[in-house]
Protein backbone atom coordinates (compact mmCIF):
# COMPACT_ATOMS: atom_id res chain seq x y z
CA UNK A 1 0.00 0.00 0.00
CA UNK A 2 1.35 3.47 -1.36
CA UNK A 3 3.10 4.85 2.11
CA UNK A 4 0.65 8.38 1.42
CA UNK A 5 -2.33 6.34 1.54
CA UNK A 6 -1.61 5.25 4.74
CA UNK A 7 -0.06 8.39 6.55
CA UNK A 8 -3.48 10.55 5.44
CA UNK A 9 -5.31 7.62 6.40
CA UNK A 10 -4.87 8.40 9.79
CA UNK A 11 -3.24 12.14 10.06
CA UNK A 12 -6.12 13.92 11.03
CA UNK A 13 -6.38 11.55 14.33
CA UNK A 14 -2.08 12.36 14.79
CA UNK A 15 -2.55 15.61 14.30
CA UNK A 16 -4.51 16.57 17.45
CA UNK A 17 -1.53 14.69 19.66
CA UNK A 18 0.98 16.58 17.57
CA UNK A 19 -0.52 20.17 18.29
CA UNK A 20 -0.82 18.58 22.06
CA UNK A 21 2.77 17.68 22.12
CA UNK A 22 4.34 20.86 20.46
CA UNK A 23 2.31 23.09 23.08
CA UNK A 24 3.38 20.92 26.10
CA UNK A 25 7.00 20.12 24.74
CA UNK A 26 7.70 24.05 23.66
CA UNK A 27 6.65 25.55 27.38
CA UNK A 28 9.42 22.75 28.97
CA UNK A 29 11.87 23.78 26.65
CA UNK A 30 11.14 26.81 26.46
CA UNK A 31 11.23 27.20 30.73
CA UNK A 32 14.79 25.45 30.26
CA UNK A 33 16.15 27.60 27.48
CA UNK A 34 14.75 31.34 28.67
CA UNK A 35 18.44 31.71 30.59
CA UNK A 36 20.54 30.40 26.91
CA UNK A 37 17.96 33.24 25.49
CA UNK A 38 18.68 36.09 27.63
CA UNK A 39 22.99 35.47 27.42
CA UNK A 40 22.74 35.25 23.61
CA UNK A 41 20.30 38.45 23.66
CA UNK A 42 22.93 40.16 25.93
CA UNK A 43 26.20 39.04 24.11
CA UNK A 44 24.30 40.25 20.60
CA UNK A 45 23.29 43.50 22.42
CA UNK A 46 26.71 44.11 23.36
CA UNK A 47 28.95 42.74 20.36
CA UNK A 48 26.96 45.04 17.57
CA UNK A 49 24.43 47.79 17.41
CA UNK A 50 20.41 47.03 16.78
CA UNK A 51 18.07 45.11 18.14
CA UNK A 52 19.02 41.78 19.48
CA UNK A 53 15.91 40.00 18.21
CA UNK A 54 15.35 39.60 14.64
CA UNK A 55 11.98 38.64 12.72
CA UNK A 56 11.41 37.54 9.60
CA UNK A 57 8.17 36.93 7.55
CA UNK A 58 7.76 33.36 6.69
CA UNK A 59 4.66 31.29 5.03
CA UNK A 60 3.35 28.85 7.34
CA UNK A 61 0.54 26.12 7.31
CA UNK A 62 -1.47 26.41 3.53
CA UNK A 63 0.36 29.27 3.05
CA UNK A 64 -0.66 31.74 5.92
CA UNK A 65 2.35 34.25 6.11
CA UNK A 66 4.00 34.19 9.71
CA UNK A 67 6.21 36.28 12.00
CA UNK A 68 9.28 33.71 12.72
CA UNK A 69 11.76 35.35 15.70
CA UNK A 70 15.50 34.42 15.84
CA UNK A 71 18.41 36.06 17.91
CA UNK A 72 20.08 38.30 15.26
CA UNK A 73 23.62 36.62 14.11
CA UNK A 74 24.47 39.15 11.50
CA UNK A 75 24.82 43.10 11.17
CA UNK A 76 21.88 45.27 11.77
CA UNK A 77 20.54 46.16 8.00
CA UNK A 78 23.16 43.75 5.83
CA UNK A 79 20.78 43.01 3.58
CA UNK A 80 19.74 46.34 2.74
CA UNK A 81 21.84 46.90 -0.86
CA UNK A 82 21.76 43.01 -1.79
CA UNK A 83 18.80 41.52 -0.70
CA UNK A 84 18.30 37.99 0.17
CA UNK A 85 21.21 36.08 -0.73
CA UNK A 86 22.60 32.67 0.97
CA UNK A 87 25.35 32.80 3.34
CA UNK A 88 28.60 31.23 3.05
CA UNK A 89 31.64 30.12 5.39
CA UNK A 90 33.34 33.31 6.29
CA UNK A 91 30.40 35.70 5.38
CA UNK A 92 31.62 39.05 7.02
CA UNK A 93 28.06 39.81 7.24
CA UNK A 94 27.85 37.35 10.51
CA UNK A 95 29.34 38.83 13.77
CA UNK A 96 31.64 36.87 15.91
CA UNK A 97 29.04 36.08 18.29
CA UNK A 98 26.66 35.34 15.66
CA UNK A 99 29.05 32.34 14.50
CA UNK A 100 28.62 30.87 17.42
CA UNK A 101 25.40 31.16 17.93
CA UNK A 102 24.91 29.94 14.58
CA UNK A 103 26.80 26.82 14.72
CA UNK A 104 25.38 25.89 18.33
CA UNK A 105 21.67 26.80 16.70
CA UNK A 106 20.79 28.66 19.86
CA UNK A 107 19.88 31.74 17.43
CA UNK A 108 16.55 29.20 16.60
CA UNK A 109 15.41 28.80 20.40
CA UNK A 110 12.98 32.17 19.84
CA UNK A 111 11.31 30.55 17.96
CA UNK A 112 10.27 27.81 20.78
CA UNK A 113 7.43 31.30 21.20
CA UNK A 114 6.64 30.36 17.84
CA UNK A 115 5.26 26.75 18.75
CA UNK A 116 3.41 27.92 21.43
CA UNK A 117 1.50 30.64 19.87
CA UNK A 118 0.66 27.50 17.12
CA UNK A 119 2.14 28.98 14.12
CA UNK A 120 4.67 26.28 14.08
CA UNK A 121 5.45 23.01 15.08
CA UNK A 122 8.62 21.23 16.70
CA UNK A 123 9.09 18.92 13.71
CA UNK A 124 8.38 19.52 10.43
CA UNK A 125 9.66 21.49 7.25
CA UNK A 126 11.54 24.50 7.79
CA UNK A 127 8.69 27.79 6.95
CA UNK A 128 10.70 29.67 4.33
CA UNK A 129 9.99 33.46 2.74
CA UNK A 130 7.33 33.87 0.53
CA UNK A 131 9.31 35.88 -2.42
CA UNK A 132 11.80 32.99 -2.09
CA UNK A 133 8.68 29.89 -2.44
CA UNK A 134 7.58 32.13 -5.33
CA UNK A 135 10.91 31.43 -7.53
CA UNK A 136 11.66 27.81 -6.34
CA UNK A 137 7.92 26.31 -6.97
CA UNK A 138 8.91 27.86 -10.86
CA UNK A 139 11.69 25.03 -11.06
CA UNK A 140 10.43 22.83 -8.65
CA UNK A 141 6.09 22.58 -9.11
CA UNK A 142 6.11 20.42 -5.88
CA UNK A 143 7.84 22.81 -3.20
CA UNK A 144 4.33 24.77 -2.23
CA UNK A 145 3.40 20.90 -0.63
CA UNK A 146 5.96 21.48 1.96
CA UNK A 147 3.12 23.87 3.39
CA UNK A 148 0.57 21.02 3.72
CA UNK A 149 1.85 20.64 7.49
CA UNK A 150 2.99 23.21 9.93
CA UNK A 151 6.33 24.28 9.39
CA UNK A 152 8.82 22.91 11.91
CA UNK A 153 11.51 23.63 14.11
CA UNK A 154 13.82 21.01 13.53
CA UNK A 155 12.39 18.12 10.61
CA UNK A 156 13.76 15.16 8.42
CA UNK A 157 15.25 17.62 6.26
CA UNK A 158 17.59 19.70 8.74
CA UNK A 159 18.90 16.77 10.93
CA UNK A 160 20.12 14.76 6.99
CA UNK A 161 20.83 17.67 5.28
CA UNK A 162 23.05 21.06 5.79
CA UNK A 163 21.78 24.66 4.70
CA UNK A 164 20.82 25.18 1.36
CA UNK A 165 23.75 26.91 -0.68
CA UNK A 166 22.68 26.04 -4.46
CA UNK A 167 19.74 24.69 -5.89
CA UNK A 168 20.94 20.45 -5.41
CA UNK A 169 20.60 21.44 -2.20
CA UNK A 170 17.05 22.79 -2.31
CA UNK A 171 15.96 19.97 -4.08
CA UNK A 172 17.63 16.99 -1.74
CA UNK A 173 15.86 19.48 1.24
CA UNK A 174 12.59 19.38 -1.04
CA UNK A 175 13.11 15.13 -1.63
CA UNK A 176 13.42 14.95 2.56
CA UNK A 177 10.52 17.18 3.67
CA UNK A 178 8.04 15.82 0.93
CA UNK A 179 9.40 12.36 2.16
CA UNK A 180 8.35 13.05 5.67
CA UNK A 181 4.92 14.64 5.24
CA UNK A 182 4.88 10.77 3.60
CA UNK A 183 5.71 9.05 6.48
CA UNK A 184 4.38 11.16 9.48
CA UNK A 185 3.69 10.19 12.53
CA UNK A 186 4.62 9.38 16.00
CA UNK A 187 7.32 7.53 15.64
CA UNK A 188 9.18 9.13 13.13
CA UNK A 189 9.03 12.44 15.08
CA UNK A 190 10.10 11.23 18.12
CA UNK A 191 13.21 9.55 16.23
CA UNK A 192 13.89 13.39 14.63
CA UNK A 193 13.48 15.20 18.23
CA UNK A 194 15.96 12.36 19.02
CA UNK A 195 18.52 13.45 16.66
CA UNK A 196 18.60 16.90 16.59
CA UNK A 197 21.16 17.29 19.06
CA UNK A 198 23.35 14.65 17.26
CA UNK A 199 22.67 16.91 14.16
CA UNK A 200 23.69 19.86 16.46
CA UNK A 201 27.15 18.52 17.52
CA UNK A 202 27.80 17.37 13.94
CA UNK A 203 26.97 14.09 13.72
CA UNK A 204 27.76 12.39 10.32
CA UNK A 205 24.20 12.20 8.59
CA UNK A 206 24.94 8.85 7.12
CA UNK A 207 25.38 7.48 10.98
CA UNK A 208 22.24 9.44 11.92
CA UNK A 209 20.33 8.05 9.49
CA UNK A 210 21.67 4.62 10.22
CA UNK A 211 20.93 5.09 13.93
CA UNK A 212 17.73 6.07 13.91
CA UNK A 213 16.26 4.03 10.39
CA UNK A 214 15.75 7.41 8.61
CA UNK A 215 14.47 5.73 4.98
CA UNK A 216 14.65 8.19 2.20
CA UNK A 217 10.87 8.59 1.11
CA UNK A 218 9.43 5.41 2.99
CA UNK A 219 9.09 4.37 -0.80
CA UNK A 220 11.98 2.79 -1.97
CA UNK A 221 12.73 5.23 -4.29
CA UNK A 222 13.96 8.62 -4.74
CA UNK A 223 11.41 11.37 -5.57
CA UNK A 224 13.17 12.15 -8.68
CA UNK A 225 12.40 16.39 -8.41
CA UNK A 226 14.69 17.71 -10.85
CA UNK A 227 14.71 21.49 -12.26
CA UNK A 228 14.94 21.72 -15.94
CA UNK A 229 17.71 23.19 -17.14
CA UNK A 230 15.54 25.76 -19.41
CA UNK A 231 13.60 26.83 -16.13
CA UNK A 232 16.66 27.91 -14.59
CA UNK A 233 17.66 30.35 -17.20
CA UNK A 234 16.83 33.69 -15.70
CA UNK A 235 16.14 32.93 -12.27
CA UNK A 236 18.70 34.50 -9.94
CA UNK A 237 19.65 31.78 -7.47
CA UNK A 238 21.61 35.27 -5.19
CA UNK A 239 17.83 36.37 -5.01
CA UNK A 240 16.27 33.23 -4.06
CA UNK A 241 17.52 32.15 -1.00
CA UNK A 242 17.52 33.10 2.78
CA UNK A 243 20.27 33.98 4.68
Amino acid sequence: MDTRTVATAWWPDYKRVKITLDFSLAAVLLFFAWPVIVLSIIAVRLSSPGSPIYSQRRLGFRGRPITIYKIRTMYQDCERKTGAVWSFPGDPRITWVGRFLRWSHLDELPQLYNVLCGDMSLVGPRPERPEIITQLEKLFPQYRRRLEIRPGLTGLAQVLQASDTDLDSVRRKLELDLSYIEQIGLSLDFRIFLATPLHIVRFPSHRIAQLFHFSFNGLGRPLGLTAPESETEGVSVEATCAS
